[in-house]
């Protein structure tokens, strides 16, 4: 016999290799939950611009941001694949068996370790402030999502993100009080938008976190009050802005947080409330910008 060996179709035999990588690959981009990793790392990086960090520690910050993203996503596909598979979730990889359990396990470590060290370069206090984001994530994925704590981990979380870019500073000064609580509540209010979509799915399998304990209807209501408090500090709590920038900043994100509050009432399953959330934490981070420049 001679050539080289063909696969029946004719194609290489090397074909089923590639197509199983790209299969891969693809599964641990989706699996990374994407739209809100590349969100908060995309707010982060905005603020350091704002806050004046040069532009090697600004790529540092976004860096060790995205990792710790990563390590997040990755950790919560990992270790909720069993309950995604119970509720027949195709949309996730592990559970879709396109990623291997030991794969997506390996990626978020050493995207966790990888968070680790591009946190400790940017110095103790930026590496503290960053590092709670993450620890605040692996543990509401490890169990605290199916506790009434788990709207905590979210306030803790995007609380203390905001703080990294101005500790990152030379002479580590400490932000405005209302920053990191303008964080907090725009973290809590998109706790409940990205849980509301999900709430049937979870009460199959056990999760009763803050947001199931209100209720879809409630849960509305704290969401959208939440994200509009966020901007009515905003608006009023900096002692340079005027009366006209807080009424705007005030009406822009109460009428944001109520579009949101409708779209979740109109489309409960759909991920229209969570973006907006996005939305209104990427207006909150330029008027910040805005604020204190």
């Amino acid at each position: 016999m001679t050539g080289s060996p063909t696969a029946p179709d004719g194609a290489p035999p090397d074909a089923g290799t590639r197509s199983r990588r790209q299969h891969l690959w693809r599964g641990l981009a989706g699996a990374c939950h994407p739209v809100p990793g590349l969100a908060v790392t995309l707010v982060s990086v905005i603020l350091a611009v704002g806050t004046g960090l040069d532009v090697a520690k600004v790529g540092l910050l976004g860096a060790a941001v995205l990792t710790g993203q990563l390590s997040i996503g990755w950790s919560n596909d990992w270790i909720d694949a069993t309950r995604d598979r119970a509720v027949g979730r195709p949309d996730k990889p592990v559970a879709a068996g396109t990623v291997p359990p030991v794969v997506i396990a390996g990626a978020a470590s050493v995207s966790l370790m990888a968070a680790i060290v591009l946190s400790a370069l940017l110095g103790p206090a930026a590496a503290v402030a960053l590092l709670i984001v993450v620890v605040a994530g692996w543990a509401y994925n490890l169990g605290l999502k199916a506790t009434i704590w788990s709207g905590a981990t979210y306030l803790l979380a995007f609380g203390a993100l905001p703080v990294a870019p101005y500790v990152a500073l030379p002479g580590q000064p400490w932000p405005p009080w209302w920053i990191p609580i303008t964080g907090a509540l725009i973290g809590f209010g998109a706790h409940f938008a990205n849980v509301l979509p999900d709430l049937r799915a979870d009460a199959e399998t056990g999760v009763r976190g803050l947001p199931h304990r209100f209720g879809p209807r409630n849960g509305v209501i704290v969401m959208a009050t939440a994200l509009a408090t966020a901007s009515v500090i905003l608006g009023v709590a900096p002692a340079t802005t005027s009366t006209v920038f807080a009424l705007t900043v005030s009406g822009v994100g109460i009428a944001l947080a109520a579009a949101t509050a409708v779209a979740a009432v109109r489309a409960p399953l759909s991920p229209v409330a969570f973006r907006l959330t996005i939305v209104s934490a990427i207006l909150d981070v330029t008027l910040l910008i805005v604020i204190t420049a």
